[in-house]
């Protein structure tokens, strides 16, 4: 391999996601070539061990699965594609599959590939619905401050990370800010639990100062993800459903990032008591050996749309070319199977109360302001003064992960999404990281921040 041919058909060809690109113009762009469990080979053959399962919390079953690589072999030898207009056999029994770990509420399933895709057909059922049941203008779609739903136009119009929108408007009109549930950093400076969960009745403002004959759906994180790892108090969800329900608006739970075993349950809305009426879904439904996502709503939405064959125009009219592709489907088959056979999800549970366990010993430190986490999901605010919670500057950040990689560990960061608030550090290690490594990542961490 011409290692430096390469780097340079990268710097004359290539725009990298969510980067700088004079930052590779100048420098050098990292280029992976392998990977291995939880760990991942640059071009120059030096390891790392990767604490954010391929960057962006995806790779969930580790790097090196043989059988997913054949299994999508096999598939695409036997039949690759046909549009899903039709039915292939993996996309029928994945589609089975995901209804059956979602217990509680008969559903339906419809791919496509990715998050933000997943999340647009979730916009398009919700309007369509509610104006087909209703006869009213529903078409408004509450967001939270701080949730992430995508890059597409819409999807970014619905996320609440000011950074993340900036230059790219005028944006989708009818998408609507309501606050976050943040105990943290109370938006209504409130303290749990004495304050009512008033976050989940200032959405029921929010709907009534719109006009619930306006508004059509919510959507959320269970786990609030690239916005700081937020998890809400058990009693919030709950609440947000039934103030929903009271006003005919569904429900859409994004579980683009938690969805597939990440918080130790196959979903994370299963920790709170909830069953939300759209649930939109990727990352780890083939854990990255192919792109697929899909959003699942309730038969009662299903129905809705069994209207007359002769009506031509009052049934879900889209399409998505490679949603549903045989191969990605028989990817995320094979991808399911592994978390069973291999009982990952209790590992998740194991595991992540290990991790979290041990990032605590962190909040001894006086610039870490809370540990959060959920299974192999956590996050570390940093702060300038612990009594003040000033945020540290998004460059310290940056200089701590700098260090962890020169040590051979990839972490994840609050990546210039909300204005002086980027100040927190995650990281969501594969499923079959062993307990060495968890010590590895927290121990590089602590001698990351010391040196900072």
């Amino acid at each position: 391999m011409d290692i430096k041919n390469i780097i340079q058909m990268d710097k004359d060809c290539m725009m990298h996601h969510l980067t700088q690109h004079k930052v590779y113009l100048e420098g050098e762009p990292p280029v992976w070539v392998k990977g291995e469990g939880c760990t991942v080979y640059n071009i120059h053959g030096k390891a790392f061990l990767d604490a954010t399962s391929g960057g962006v919390w995806c790779v969930n079953v580790g790097y090196g699965r043989k059988t997913i690589a054949e299994a999508v072999k096999k598939q695409l030898e036997e039949m690759p594609y046909f549009a899903l207009s039709a039915g292939n056999i993996p996309a029928i029994q994945l589609a089975a599959k995901i209804t059956e770990i979602m217990p509680g509420a008969q559903r339906k399933v419809y791919f496509s590939n990715s998050g933000s895709e997943a999340n647009e057909k979730a916009f398009k059922l919700a309007r369509q619905y509610g104006r087909m049941k209703y006869g009213t203008d529903k078409h408004k779609i509450l967001y939270r401050y701080r949730d992430y739903h995508g890059t597409t136009l819409a999807a970014l119009s619905a996320t609440g990370q000011e950074e993340r929108r900036m230059g790219f408007g005028p944006l989708v009109p009818g998408f609507v800010q309501t606050c976050e549930c943040n105990c943290t950093r109370c938006p209504l400076g409130k303290t749990y639990p004495s304050c009512n969960i008033d976050c989940a009745d200032a959405v029921e403002r929010t709907i009534l100062n719109e006009g619930p004959e306006t508004v059509a759906a919510f959507i959320v994180e269970p786990i609030t993800a690239g916005g700081g790892i937020l998890i809400p108090v058990p009693e919030y969800f709950p609440k947000v459903q039934e103030i929903c329900a009271r006003h005919n608006v569904l429900l859409i739970m994004d579980e683009v990032v938690c969805g597939f075993g990440r918080t130790g349950k196959w979903f994370g809305y299963q920790h709170f008591d909830v069953q939300p009426d759209i649930v939109t879904m990727a990352k780890g439904m083939a854990s990255a050996y192919q792109p697929l996502s899909a959003t699942v709503v309730k038969q009662e939405i299903y129905d809705a749309f069994l209207t007359d064959p002769a009506d031509r125009v009052n049934y879900f009219r889209d399409i998505s070319t490679y949603g549903g592709c045989a191969g990605s489907c028989a990817a995320g088959l094979e991808n399911v199977d592994i978390i069973e056979r291999e009982n990952l999800l209790d590992s998740v549970v194991e595991k992540g109360d290990y991790l979290v366990k041990r990032l605590k010993e962190l909040e001894s430190l006086p610039s870490v302001l809370e540990v959060r986490g959920r299974g192999l999901f956590a996050g570390i605010e940093f702060v300038k003064d612990k009594q003040s919670k000033e945020p540290v500057d998004e460059s310290v950040i940056g200089k701590i992960m700098g260090y962890c990689a020169g040590k051979g560990v990839l972490l994840g960061k609050m990546n210039r999404s909300v204005p002086n608030m980027n100040n927190i550090i995650n990281m969501a290690p594969a499923y079959v990281v062993t307990q060495a490594e968890l010590d590895r990542i927290v121990d590089t961490l602590k001698e990351a921040i010391a040196s900072v």
